[in-house]
């Protein structure tokens, strides 16, 4: 639950290495009221009445954009949608230049992604406006991260102690990144596992166990967590072809049957079918895919919401634990 004596300090949210376990937890704990909300006829609350939110998408997103922008929506601010194709970046404007004119224009937050890692961070230190990171190049990814963790508590409660594999790209993934900081402050044991060229032994000095095992990896897993092959961020081919990366890891019915009856099966989109996960998995009883997505409204909501200022105690109507 909420503890009434947390209370969230932070002007931006750029990534999970600098958030406290007490901070995630007061994330998630909110995200929970609002996940409430979104059960009744009428989802909307005043939360950011009179806020401005701009989301200034320089790299192409589908579910992370339309996930803040009805974040903002059911909190009641203005949203403006920034689209880098039809923008001034064209003219050559500059990252820096754009962030001054939203915040000369009162843009009370602005939800930056960014194909360069660090941009949010930079940002940061040359505007006052609130700023959120949607991800920024292989650096982070919070706000997937914390839905993880949100999907994962609510399937288990706490997660502390609890396995969790999580399997393909990790060296080019800003998801896996900001998971591992998370899973690991809260306690999870984590086990990373792919092919050797995308999942450096390295890794280890963040506190994980490497392994190039699929077997090892996920039969003992409580969670699995399925990552996309980051063709984007690679300067040339890690591996073969896609086909031989899916008959050494990708996840199939009879690799299926190497796991725990009740592993749990995540991805945070989009799904490559064939590749990293078979449909049949991805749309069976086990995965948690589509949980994943509406989670992420609710941590979205009160990633704004706490960023903002609120206190979820009186907002989202949960009581605060004692």
């Amino acid at each position: 639950m909420f503890n009434s004596q947390m209370t969230w300090k932070r002007k931006h949210l750029l990534d999970i290495y600098n958030l406290s376990k007490e901070e995630i937890l007061a994330v998630l704990d909110t995200a929970k009221g609002f996940k409430q909300l979104g059960r009744r006829s009428i989802k909307k609350i005043p939360a950011l009445r009179g806020k401005t939110v701009v989301n200034l998408f320089v790299e192409p997103s589908t579910r992370t954009r339309i996930s803040f922008e009805l974040a903002a929506q059911r909190l009641a601010a203005d949203i403006v949608n920034f689209t880098a194709e039809a923008s001034s970046f064209k003219k050559g404007e500059t990252l820096k230049d754009t962030a001054k004119i939203l915040e000369a224009l009162s843009a009370d937050i602005v939800i930056i992604r960014h194909r360069s890692a660090g941009a949010p961070h930079f940002l940061s230190r040359v505007v006052n406006t609130s700023l959120v990171n949607a991800g920024d190049g292989a650096h982070a990814h919070p706000t997937q991260a914390l839905l993880d963790l949100f999907t994962m508590r609510e399937k288990v409660g706490d997660i502390a102690g609890k396995k969790v594999t999580i399997l393909g790209d990790i060296l080019f993934s800003r998801v896996a990144r900001s998971n591992i900081w998370g899973l690991l402050k809260l306690g999870a044991q984590v086990t990373l596992c792919g092919p050797p060229t995308l999942v450096p032994k390295s890794l280890e000095s963040m506190g994980c166990k490497v392994t190039y095992n699929l077997k090892e990896a996920i039969s003992t897993a409580d969670f699995i967590n399925l990552l996309r092959i980051q063709h984007e961020r690679q300067r040339h081919s890690m591996f073969p072809s896609l086909g031989e990366y899916s008959k050494l890891f990708g996840l199939n019915k009879e690799r299926l049957a190497w796991t725990r009856p009740n592993a749990v099966i995540m991805h945070p989109g989009p799904v490559n079918r064939g590749v990293e996960l078979d449909s049949e998995i991805a749309d069976s009883d086990r995965s948690v895919i589509l949980d994943q997505v509406t989670n992420g409204l609710a941590v979205r909501m009160a990633v704004l919401f706490l960023i903002s200022g609120g206190d979820p105690s009186k907002e989202t109507g949960d009581k605060p634990s004692t």
